[in-house]
């Protein structure tokens, strides 16, 4: 890709003496590289979302079902969230208004970080305003130069910027291959301060589970920190709906659990949960905490209705598993099978070219269907696919409906 301007024609530009002069040079070279990314078919678009009932929406003035969202349990529009956020609404002030450390912090802050921890089984756990921010947040505070990070090949982004802005030494693992991780280890044994292994808990683009059970021998032989991002698996997996590490058996046995709300559980923001000393030691050093203003009260409130739907309502996830044996089945029967340890809720179907996969991807929203076109960088170069993320919400008759729209699109046939 092309680079940048570099700093010196940026600061040369600052001289000339009308403001809209300054802005040609800069509309000049980002244009060039929005060019760039045209040409490869990988220039990101908004798309206009006006209405969200369910899997339904209107997309851009027309109707259209969702199969691109990551609202799993179908509580993104849930009318009981949207009235334990107006009530806190009624009886509140709209935003925290400042950062939690000064004057920002609620009882329903607390509230919700205590429903947390129970979730995860915790003993505490602190709120941050976006995934990304804490994980941008929370590697950093943990490790520093003198340590060491290993991070999973396939890590989302928020992850490696994490690691990035940590300044450890980072030691990059393929995918899920423990024996290559356990041979980083037994090198590195002795060389540094803190050893911290990241992992995400189900992977948002492949939909595969990390084997955290083999995991978490592994690291306390080497005296290595467990960090799990359980964006993608929080309220889905488990038997109570705590996610990846439930669901392998582990769910103590994870020294720091981050998760979302944004997803499963229909809201916004995430969180951090591990012991107190861990708690606080987030709140005094990760800088993503520190100097951001608190999630608005309201927002905690609706949050906090959604753990309490998500425990007493079970059958979303059971409806949830249904509905992904329907998907998996019926790509399979396209020629389209899916890897045995997916759970299901995530299903790529590789295509490879980009321009291939915008294609598809516009044939099924000219047939009312939203489906995730994923291109670079967010997949490795030639693996563009569509991402169909399975939700509670959906019915039979849509899921049904996007199979014979896949059918007639016909894409290339994803590796089994």
């Amino acid at each position: 890709m092309t680079q940048l301007a570099s700093d010196s024609s940026l600061s040369s530009s600052t001289s000339a003496p009308s403001s809209e002069l300054q802005a040609q040079p800069l509309d000049a070279a980002l244009g060039r590289e929005l060019d760039v990314l045209r040409r490869a078919g990988l220039l990101r678009y908004l798309r206009r979302v006006e209405q969200r009932r369910g899997a339904e929406i209107v997309l851009e003035g027309k109707p259209a079902v969702d199969f691109s969202s990551n609202d799993y349990l179908g509580l993104a529009t849930d009318a009981r969230i949207a009235a334990a956020v107006a009530d806190a609404l009624q009886r509140d002030a709209t935003g925290a208004a400042a950062a939690r450390s000064i004057a920002g912090n609620h009882p329903l802050h607390e509230a919700l970080e205590a429903a947390l921890a129970r979730l995860k089984g915790a003993d505490a756990a602190l709120l941050f305003p976006t995934g990304f921010a804490a994980n941008a947040g929370a590697i950093p505070a943990l490790a520093g130069r003198g340590d060491v990070i290993y991070s999973d090949a396939l890590n989302h982004a928020s992850i490696i910027d994490g690691c990035r802005l940590s300044r450890a030494t980072t030691r990059t693992f393929p995918h899920a291959d423990l024996d290559a991780l356990a041979a980083l280890l037994d090198e590195d044994r002795g060389k540094y301060r803190r050893r911290l292994i990241v992992v995400e808990g189900v992977y948002s683009m492949d939909g595969d589970l990390f084997p955290l059970q083999r995991l978490v021998p592994l690291a306390r032989e080497h005296g290595a920190w467990i960090y799990v991002d359980d964006a993608h698996a929080t309220g889905v997996l488990g038997a109570t709906g705590a996610g990846s590490a439930e669901h392998c058996g582990v769910l103590h046995e994870i020294d720091i659990a981050m998760g979302t709300l944004g997803k499963a559980l229909g809201t916004v923001g995430a969180f951090i949960a591990g012991t107190r000393t861990l708690r606080e030691f987030l709140i005094n050093r990760a800088r993503s905490f520190v100097f951001t203003t608190g999630t608005p009260p309201a927002l905690a409130a609706g949050a906090i209705a959604a753990l309490d739907i998500m425990a007493r309502e079970p059958w979303r996830r059971a409806r949830l598993a249904e509905n992904c044996a329907r998907v998996r089945a019926g790509l399979a029967a396209l020629g389209h099978e899916a890897p045995a340890n997916q759970p299901g809720h995530i299903v790529p179907v590789i295509i490879g070219g980009a321009e291939a996969t915008l294609r598809v991807g516009q044939e099924l929203r000219e047939r009312g269907l939203l489906v995730g076109a994923v291109r670079p960088p967010t997949v490795p170069m030639g693996s563009a696919r569509l991402r169909i993320t399975v939700s509670a919400a959906h019915t039979a008759e849509q899921i049904d409906r996007l199979l014979e729209a896949l059918a007639a699109a016909r894409p290339p046939r994803a590796a089994a």
